[in-house]
């Protein structure tokens, strides 16, 4: 007899359930993914916004650093004109041209010098306004003599002489300066006073004859540069620095860029041996790149991936350089993990909701997986669109739970992108970006007609920081906003550039009559005191407004930006010239 087998009753439930079970398994596991990735995409792309606008605003910070020691050289020794035989001989008229030089831009440039080759030196040092410092030797063996003096032709007040012999033919500005062509920059030094960094402009000066003569040169300190990427705040772990090319340190907020040594002297930092993990792996990412191409800095902001252990850092530099000679670098580098760990989280929540809800019910799960899929993909789509420069692409997810806060998230920095926070006017980048959408209009419809550009920098606003405190500087700053918002048409945005300048697209500009109707409101405007400060504090600000017509002066926004830059920094210069220069029968008789 054959013992009859016993089979076990499969229970339906079993069955029934097993299959959704895996399929929750599955839901919760896709849903994670996606919303990962779309996390991984948004943060990515948004990342790469913040590392390239920050870069920009250090890059223009150094520009604006950097750029007056130029038109201080000029002034002091315009080209062309020829030095005198002695210093004694045109001793009046350098010291009246020195003294409007460092009047340009006291911060950095208030110390311009020149010495010859017979040895003589005439320096003239401002400490503020009113009061300055000459430093004069007219014989090569003497000691340096100082004199104060206030205002442009006062009476020179002995202080004393040096103790050791000053001779300018054997410092390295003054050979610099003699064995180039044009404008040169020494190599960045640590001051001996103030143990700062520090930069030194130089050209040589020819005499009437054509031969050289000397050189006259300009100190830039690096201190205020240092400060203003130590103040950035990138991220938790993020850092901006300035380098040289060699991985030289100029500036960062990570770690100081010169320290003391046991001997009691100070020595630069590099970041290639900095301690600081992600500023030194950030340096040998950098220099590796720009050993790839064969040692040439790249003309456009670079962005990088570096994994530094088991961290992956983001970073982005752009190359500072001018027609003297200067190669620097500006640099952002941001740790993944200051961003992710919040996706992160919001990943495993929405996990743990995805798979309570296909429990309850496979049709509400299946109906509530179609549902977030259908809002992650509009995420995705949105971070796509801004990673192509729309910056006011719509999201269209209204949601409450974690997916929707991605997606308020996302909105809060896209309008923190395109919306400055003090005045509520357009960002810089948003302004750009209007910019090159205009261009793309006028290019595709040539009806569009021509439109321009007005870059604005306010003249006193220093004074109102210094004299009334920064709260009053804020104050003044969304007034001026709220006037020029007020003084143009409803379709001319208008931008808050950078600190205390702001920018204007005119649409249709007619001509020359429209552009003169909008100058004399921006003069209305600024004529007014500002009644924020109060009556007691009656402040006219005053501008210096730069145009740049599109297509006349640039064909790209860029261009146009820094056409309308130049135009305001030649108008704000020959104001200034105008105001400082003495008239020709006032000087001592």
């Amino acid at each position: 007899m054959t013992s009859a087998r016993k089979h076990h009753p499969v229970s339906l439930r079993l069955v029934l359930t097993v299959p959704y079970v895996v399929l929750v398994i599955g839901l919760a596991v896709a849903i994670g993914v996606l919303s990962y990735k779309a996390g991984s995409q948004v943060i990515a792309t948004l990342t790469g916004q913040l590392l390239l606008e920050t870069v920009g605003r250090i890059t223009q910070a150094v520009d604006r650093h950097i750029i007056g020691s130029g038109a201080v050289l000029e002034s002091a020794f315009p080209e062309g004109m020829p030095a005198p035989a002695t210093i004694e001989s045109d001793l009046e008229n350098i010291r009246t041209r020195f003294w409007i030089a460092t009047s340009l831009h006291m911060d950095p440039n208030n110390y311009v010098y020149y010495g010859n080759e017979a040895g003589q030196g005439l320096g003239l040092y401002r400490h503020s306004l009113e009061h300055a410092e000459l430093r004069m030797k007219l014989q090569a063996s003497e000691r340096r003599a100082i004199f104060t003096y206030e205002g442009i032709d006062g009476s020179l007040d002995f202080v004393r002489r040096e103790e050791r012999v000053f001779d300018p033919r054997v410092r390295p500005w003054y050979t610099d300066g003699k064995n180039q062509t044009g404008h040169t920059w020494t190599s960045v030094y640590i001051d001996f006073g103030t143990r700062e960094l520090v930069a030194t402009r130089a050209r040589k000066v020819l005499s009437l004859e054509g031969e050289f003569e000397g050189v006259v040169a300009t100190d830039v300190s690096l201190k205020a540069l240092n400060d203003f990427v130590g103040q950035l705040s990138v991220s938790p772990n993020g850092i901006a620095f300035i380098i040289e090319p060699d991985g030289s340190l100029i500036a960062s907020s990570a770690t100081p860029n010169v320290i003391p040594l046991a001997n009691g002297d100070y020595a630069r930092v590099s970041g290639l041996e900095s301690e600081h993990p992600v500023l030194s792996a950030t340096v040998r990412a950098i220099i590796d790149r720009i050993d790839e191409v064969g040692g040439v800095l790249p003309d456009t902001t670079q962005t990088l991936a570096i994994q530094a252990g088991r961290e992956l850092i983001h970073a982005a530099f752009d190359r500072v350089q001018d027609d003297a000679g200067l190669e620097w670098l500006t640099v952002v580098a941001l740790p993944n993990s200051d961003y992710m760990s919040g996706i992160t989280g919001n990943v495993i929540r929405t996990t743990i909701l995805a798979v309570f809800a296909v429990l309850i019910t496979i049709a509400i799960g299946l109906g509530i997986l179609g549902w977030v899929a259908g809002d992650l993909r509009r995420i995705k789509e949105a971070a796509r669109k801004v990673g192509d420069g729309e910056l006011d692409a719509p999201v269209g997810v209204h949601r409450r739970d974690e997916i929707g806060e991605l997606a308020r998230s996302f909105e809060t920095m896209q309008q923190r992108l395109q919306t400055d926070e003090l005045t509520g006017l357009m960002t810089r980048e948003a302004f750009v970006h209007r910019i090159r959408n205009r261009i793309r209009a006028y290019e595709h419809d040539r009806r569009k007609g021509r439109f321009a550009v007005l870059f604005i920098d306010l003249i006193r606003f220093k004074e109102v920081n210094d004299r009334l405190g920064h709260e009053a500087g804020d104050r003044a700053l969304q007034e001026v906003a709220q006037r020029l918002r007020a003084g143009v048409r409803a379709e001319d945005p208008v931008a808050r550039y950078a600190g205390d300048e702001f920018v204007i697209l005119l649409e249709n500009v007619d001509g020359s009559d429209h552009l003169n109707q909008v100058q004399s409101t921006l003069d209305r405007i600024f004529s007014q005191p500002l009644e924020s400060l109060g009556q007691d504090n009656p402040v006219e600000i005053g501008a210096s407004v730069g145009v740049a017509l599109y297509p006349d002066d640039g064909s790209s926004a860029e261009s146009l930006l820094k056409h309308a830059d130049h135009s305001m920094y030649d108008h704000k210069f020959s104001e200034r010239r105008a105001r400082e220069t003495p008239p020709a029968d006032s000087g001592p008789r």
